[in-house]
């Protein structure tokens, strides 16, 4: 390449057209419960070594451009919103919810399940929360305590047990991937699942949140901040573009 500003200033407007996308989906999903916002971060690309350090001289080294070095899930907790609605749960602290559809486990911040005609919990998508059983068909009313077990009366007044909604937690939440429907998925970067319990956690520095729905822990103020950081960023580099590309013009007039 002639210039090699010309192809750091493609670099760029590549990475911050990809900054560009990161942050329109963040704000797409500002009212989606449980979503966790991403963060772009960017790495310079490798140098030329014009000349290699010595003794008593610095190396000197012209730089290529910029990358893309990972989109990071930011995992902090969103706004815990009362629904009123005795189906809707919410995470207090660290955690997911694990939601099965028979064949594979995926998990979840976004707590809005309902009653299937089989009686079970599930999600939007239809997949059932782990952990809670079939609800029978006498259950007057349940209640979802802070440690996840999940208590019914009947209508003939006796108390039933119903199963423990389970939490999981992994040692590299950020780590895990997004399979859309506000799942993830686990990957090797996550690490395995870990269930949550009493004595690691569980009902005291987590807790389930019954009648309440986890929001978005998108910052609108943050987002629009960044829209303009990043635009600015790409005219800029499109204006390195441009100044390289009269540059080269200047040397072809040369020739005249």
């Amino acid at each position: 390449m002639l210039l090699r500003s010309l192809g750091s200033g493609v670099s760029g407007l590549k990475n911050f057209q990809t900054d560009l996308d990161v942050i329109g989906n963040n704000i797409s999903n500002v009212d989606t419960y449980g979503y966790k916002k991403g963060r772009i971060n960017f790495e310079d690309m490798f140098n030329q070594q014009v000349q290699g350090a010595q003794a008593n001289r610095n190396a000197i080294q012209v730089g290529l451009g910029s990358t893309t070095g990972s989109i990071d899930n930011i995992v902090t907790g969103g706004t815990v919103n009362p629904t009123g609605n005795p189906y809707d749960l919410a995470i207090n602290g660290e955690g997911y919810f694990q939601v099965s559809n028979g064949t594979n486990t995926f998990y979840t911040r976004a707590g809005d399940f309902k009653l299937n005609s089989n009686r079970q919990l599930v999600n939007a998508q239809g997949m059932t929360l782990v952990g809670a059983s079939n609800f029978p068909q006498n259950l007057q009313s349940f209640t979802v305590n802070s440690d996840g077990t999940i208590t019914g009366v009947l209508t003939n007044g006796t108390t039933q047990g119903l199963g423990t909604v389970n939490l999981v937690t992994f040692s590299n939440p950020a780590g895990l991937e997004k399979a859309g429907n506000s799942l993830y998925r686990q990957t090797a970067a996550s690490g395995v699942p870990v269930t949550l319990t009493n004595t690691t956690g569980m009902g005291t520095s987590t807790t389930i949140q019954q009648n309440a729905l986890e929001g978005s822990n998108v910052d609108l103020t943050d987002e629009m901040t960044n829209l303009i950081e990043a635009q600015r960023a790409y005219q800029a580099n499109a204006k390195t573009i441009t100044t390289a590309d009269q540059v080269l013009q200047t040397l072809v007039n040369l020739k005249q």
